[in-house]
């Protein structure tokens, strides 16, 4: 048996193990609690079957998952392991096809050398069914982990944004990184680095150059975009959050024509021992997929406004999707702040997870920025 297939053995034994343990324990304690629970759950989930796609639970796969058919993560919209000031090493001959170098990669190169760790899961998302999504009209869906109605917020997602966009050469969209050195794979392969926390300073490794094709398909349509590169997430990653609202604030003074504002990131869907690659196939070429995330208030961030925010990500969500159908997970709609009070156009969007590649990464950005701008057209 070769190594990729005892790794994969292993795998599929953790998670056999972690779905049966529960039944097992059933037998000797509160057997009736817990397959009542678990059967009310299962009303909740819809399954259905067609010819490209099977629905288990609330997780879409198709065809081109893999013949090991293991069990999708829906993403909470988390980052993938927080940085670590000891020196990663990797040995392997592989190298990277990106053809993009930089002259200056900053404090935390990106490597050079790999090394095998866990599997890498290449799928795509489709059409979720269940009591926490809802479809928009014009395309893409919604995942409410919040208490509101969904009528109501069916209601709110038909509303356009009360923000106007206007014909002038002042910027008028922010993009900045959090989480700036947050990177993806070099190319597609069948596994990820363990010895790689995929972080790197390195701009043109980074979400910056994600954002740098966002800014390019803007500027392209007339847009004003101020784009900042400052790392907020390196040296230190806690606090990253107050030091981007910082800047952000800072620049909005500065630029107070400024309506929009997305903090671009990459998301981690993973488990201990496989990473996802969530991607799409679009004009013949490999893109990954998005998540915007929209931020409710629970009564204890001070963001009254929030569901003016919301507005925006549900056209948006529907511009891409009417753009590009397949290209966006839905909407994360959820108790999460992510300095979303500033303006009534602020979003946090996913530009696939650190399984995909960097070049999957790019062309994502690069469409991404051409639906921002027919969005934001309709807002002129």
């Amino acid at each position: 048996m070769t190594r990729r297939k005892k790794r994969k053995l292993r795998a599929f034994i953790k998670e056999f193990l972690l779905i049966t343990l529960p039944f097992s324990a059933g037998l000797f304690m509160n057997a009736g609690d817990i397959i009542e629970n678990f059967a009310d759950k299962m009303n909740s989930i819809s399954i259905r079957h067609d010819e490209e796609r099977v629905i288990k639970g609330n997780k879409s796969y198709n065809g081109r998952i893999s013949e090991d058919f293991e069990d999708i993560i829906i993403s909470e919209g988390y980052g993938y392991e927080e940085e670590s000031a000891e020196s990663q090493e990797a040995q392997s001959d592989e190298v990277p096809i990106y053809k993009t170098v930089s002259q200056n990669p900053g404090a935390k190169p990106y490597p050079d050398e790999w090394t095998e760790g866990g599997s890498i899961i290449r799928t795509t998302y489709g059409h979720y069914d269940g009591t926490t999504f809802f479809d928009l009209d014009k395309g893409g869906q919604v995942n409410n982990k919040t208490s509101v109605n969904m009528q109501t917020l069916k209601d709110e997602s038909r509303l356009l944004p009360e923000f106007k966009i206007e014909d002038t050469d002042e910027p008028q969209v922010l993009i900045y990184h959090t989480h700036t050195t947050e990177t993806y794979e070099p190319y597609v392969r069948d596994f990820y680095d363990s010895n790689f926390n995929y972080r790197t300073t390195d701009e043109t490794k980074n979400v910056i150059m994600v954002g740098n094709e966002i800014q390019k398909e803007l500027e392209s349509a007339g847009i004003g975009v101020i784009h900042s590169t400052v790392i907020h997430d390196y040296p230190s990653y806690n606090g990253a959050y107050d030091r981007s609202a910082e800047t952000v604030n800072e620049i909005l003074e500065e630029y107070p024509t400024i309506k929009v504002v997305l903090d671009i990131h990459r998301d981690a869907i993973c488990t201990d021992t496989v990473a996802y690659q969530p991607y799409t196939e679009i004009n013949g070429k490999e893109a990954a997929q998005i998540m915007i995330i929209s931020g409710c208030d629970d009564g204890t961030m001070d963001m009254p406004d929030y569901m003016k925010n919301f507005r925006f990500a549900s056209l948006l969500q529907s511009q891409i999707e009417s753009d590009n159908p397949g290209m966006t997970r839905p909407i994360l709609f959820d108790y999460r702040h992510y300095n979303q009070d500033i303006t009534t156009g602020s979003l946090l969007i996913e530009v696939g997870s650190h399984g995909n590649t960097l070049e999957q990464a790019c062309y994502s950005g690069e469409l991404l920025g051409k639906s921002i701008a027919k969005a934001l057209e309709e807002l002129k």
